[in-house]
Order: C-alpha cells, then sequence, then structure tokens
C-alpha cells in the first residue's frame, strides 16, 4: 500500500486542481447570492473540499476510526458524484463561448453575444444553474439510501436444482446472509429484526460467506447476542471474509493481531456457528448425505488474501454427490473453482452490488460489474453454479441505493434446472 501512496497523492492532487474549473461555475450559477461571491464562501468551499480529500487520503494510509473514516468517506463520495453531474454543463458553456469567440475573431466585423433582457436568465448563469441542480438529484437519492435503505432487509426466494441432489435433501431450505460488518452498524434494533425476518423463514440449515466485522473482533460487542439467535436444525456454517484476518487495523505487535483473529475465531463458535477454515462437513439426512465445504478468503485482486485451500477442503469428498461451497469472493469461482468440476454450487459475498446499483428481476446494473464479473445473484458456467449475495451489511458508504440488503432462502430441488431444459 505504501508503494500506492505517490499515485493516490497525485490523484488527491487532481482533485484539487479541478476545484478551480468548478467553483466558477458554482459561483456564476449562484450569480444572484450575494454569499456565494463572497472570499468567505471561497474560503468555505476550500476548506470542505481539502479537509475531504485529505481526509480520504489518511483513511487509506493512516489508522482511523471507523466512524470518522465512514464520515470522510460519504462526504466526499456526495461531492464527487454532484461535480461528476455538474461537469458537462460546465464544459458545454465553455465550448459555447469558445465558439462565439472563434467567431468574432474569423469574421472582419465582431458580432457581441446577444445581451439578455431585464426578466432572461444569461445563457452561462442558465447552464450552471441547470448544473447545480443536476449535480443536486443524485445526492437526494444518496441521502434517502441512507436514512430508508440501509436496514431495508430484503427476503429473496431462490430455487437451486441439483440433479444429484439426495431424495432425503429434496426441498429441502438453506438461508444464506453475508457480509454483516457489525462495525458499521449503528440501530440494533433493525439489525435484530433482520435476524427475526430469517428466522422466520425456518431454513433447515444457514450458510454465512464472510465478513463479520469491518476490521476488529471488539465490533461485534452488542451485535454478538442478536446474531447467535441465528440457528438452523442441520447448523449453521460460515466462512471468513478479507475483514475478519484484521489486515485493515494497526496492532502494535503481532502477538495483538493474533490474539484479536483468535478472538473472531472464538465468536463463531460462541455463537454456534461451524466455521470452516479449508476443511468440509458431511450433512446428513434419513441416511443420504451432502457435502458442506468452506474455505478461508481467496480474491483474485491483488490486495486481497488468498488464503483458500480447495484441495483441503474437497479432501475424502469423493463418494458425496452433491457440495455446497463458502468462499467469501466472488472472484474464486472462476480462478480457481470452476477447475474442480465435482464443486456443485458455490456461494459468496463480497460485493455488496457496490451498495449502488438497479436490481430487477430481469435486469441489474452496478459500477461493481466493472471490476467483478460475478457480483450479484446466479450464474452458471457449464454444471456449475455460483449464487453472490449483496450482503447484509453495509461499509465505508452508510447506507443502499437500489442494492438493498439480502436475505436469500433457497429450496434445494433434485431436478435439472427447467430453463436449461427450454433453452437445449
Amino acid at each position: 500500500m505504501e508503494q500506492q501512496a505517490p499515485s493516490i497523492l497525485l490523484i488527491c492532487l487532481g482533485f484539487l486542481l479541478a476545484d478551480f474549473y468548478f467553483i466558477g461555475g458554482v459561483r456564476t450559477g449562484l450569480k444572484k447570492w450575494k454569499f456565494a461571491q463572497s472570499k468567505t464562501f471561497t474560503k468555505l468551499y476550500w476548506l470542505i473540499s481539502t479537509v475531504l480529500i485529505a481526509g480520504v487520503f489518511l483513511s487509506i494510509f493512516r489508522h482511523m476510526g471507523l466512524g470518522v473514516r465512514a464520515v470522510f468517506l460519504l462526504g466526499f463520495f456526495l461531492m464527487a458524484i454532484g461535480k461528476i453531474m455538474f461537469l458537462p454543463f460546465i464544459l458545454i458553456d465553455d465550448i459555447r463561448r469558445l465558439i462565439i469567440w472563434f467567431r468574432n475573431k474569423t469574421q472582419k466585423e465582431e458580432k457581441p453575444e446577444r445581451q439578455p433582457g431585464p426578466n432572461d436568465i444569461p445563457r452561462s448563469e442558465f447552464l450552471m444553474k441547470a448544473g447545480l441542480l443536476a449535480g443536486s438529484i443524485p445526492l437526494g437519492g444518496i441521502v434517502y439510501g441512507t436514512i430508508n435503505g440501509v436496514y431495508d432487509y430484503q427476503v429473496k426466494h431462490r430455487t437451486l436444482y441439483l440433479p444429484n441432489l439426495p431424495k432425503a435433501f429434496d426441498g429441502i431450505r438453506l438461508g444464506q446472509i453475508s457480509d454483516i460488518h457489525s462495525g458499521s452498524f449503528y440501530n440494533k434494533k433493525a439489525v435484530t429484526g433482520g435476524v427475526e425476518m430469517l428466522m422466520k423463514e425456518k431454513p433447515d440449515f444457514i450458510f454465512f460467506t464472510g465478513d463479520l466485522v469491518n476490521s476488529r473482533t471488539s465490533e461485534m460487542s452488542g451485535y454478538q447476542d442478536i446474531f447467535s439467535k441465528v440457528k438452523a436444525p442441520l447448523g449453521v456454517y460460515s466462512s471468513l471474509g478479507n475483514h475478519d484476518y484484521g489486515d485493515y487495523a494497526y496492532w502494535p505487535t503481532d502477538e495483538a493481531w493474533q490474539k484479536n483473529f483468535q478472538d473472531i475465531l472464538d465468536t463463531h463458535k460462541n455463537m454456534g456457528w461451524d466455521l470452516l477454515r479449508n476443511e468440509n462437513r458431511r450433512l446428513k439426512v434419513d441416511g443420504e448425505e451432502i457435502g458442506i465445504l468452506g474455505v478461508e478468503n481467496w480474491g483474485s485482486l491483488s490486495r486481497f488474501p488468498k488464503r483458500g485451500r480447495l484441495d483441503l477442503a474437497t479432501k475424502d469428498t469423493q463418494d458425496l454427490p452433491v457440495k455446497l461451497l463458502l468462499s467469501h469472493d466472488p472472484s474464486h469461482w472462476r480462478a480457481q473453482v470452476l477447475d474442480y468440476p465435482d464443486i456443485d454450487v458455490m456461494f459468496a459475498g463480497h460485493t455488496h452490488g457496490m451498495q449502488f446499483g438497479v436490481q430487477t428481476k430481469y435486469f441489474q446494473w452496478s459500477p461493481i460489474q466493472y471490476i467483478y464479473k460475478e457480483w450479484a445473484g446466479f450464474y452458471r458456467e457449464g454444471k456449475q453454479q455460483l449464487y453472490v449475495n449483496v450482503g447484509y451489511g453495509f461499509l465505508g458508504y452508510p447506507g443502499r441505493l437500489g442494492m438493498l440488503p439480502e436475505i436469500t432462502i433457497f429450496e434445494l430441488k433434485a431436478a435439472a434446472d427447467p430453463a436449461l431444459s427450454k433453452k437445449a
């Protein structure tokens, strides 16, 4: 990360330089507001912009409280979105004025731009006002998502078709939650409500696919009792995510880091969750068995840990007709899991759907899809399947817009997917 500091610093300086361009447009759009033309307004604008940019830079390279970091990230995100929406209007006005200047230079007789009447708005002012309005619309949506979306848990029912599924498992119900990120929560009542929604579905067994905390196990203080209520007759199985190792926090000694990691392992145990660390379990119903496999985090992007060991997780499972894998990062599926054709389904999380986007029955979009090919919902490659849950909690931006927190309930069916039969 330290090697990336010069590049990130240059990006931050670039944002500051861009503000010389934006502040002129803001003043023009607010021309009739005297305060916008004052030195105090200019100082305030530069103070806010500099503090937010510096805060984001420091939050990357220095230990900082999660609440403070969230404030910096949210403030910077809101300002960046507004500026992106405002930028086209500034460019259009500059191009318009450049054309007028060029026309006047090439013509013998200069033709000045028509002056507006007493009730008219000058073109530049009109464009800047339109740009400010355009920049404020997405900000309103983001604020709405912060207030209303972050705890608006959605129960999604899915059918999981498995041709080799033993008959004893036909119709059995599996629940999945992912990415709790307990350090971001600020409403215990709402979090408890989500757990109650999961329990009302009465799943026979449950998967948790990683990221219990943001960086420190102490974040589970006050929430361990809530998630201890996540129970199922056939067990709750869990895996680790990239945030569960404590790699994103500052530790004075290796011993402190190891103590934090041991605490995360103990937390899973105290809640009654069976944490799978590159290992497997045999799930038995009426004398028939399927395999539950779980690996530690493995992500294809270089900044994420690669501790997953499929060779260990699949050991002694050759006789099992169906194998279900818990692996936090969906990039693991394409990078390694597809090389293990006997793994029928992988369950993942990690992406959060970027907590921003559009998701309907027939269409979904989020900026995260330009980073992850598989980022939300079902995917299939040959006979293998992947499901990506967009998460229970949130990280960084304390809200969700379009990508609401998810509780997934799967009904396992001992049959081929009828959608594949139609395609054939």
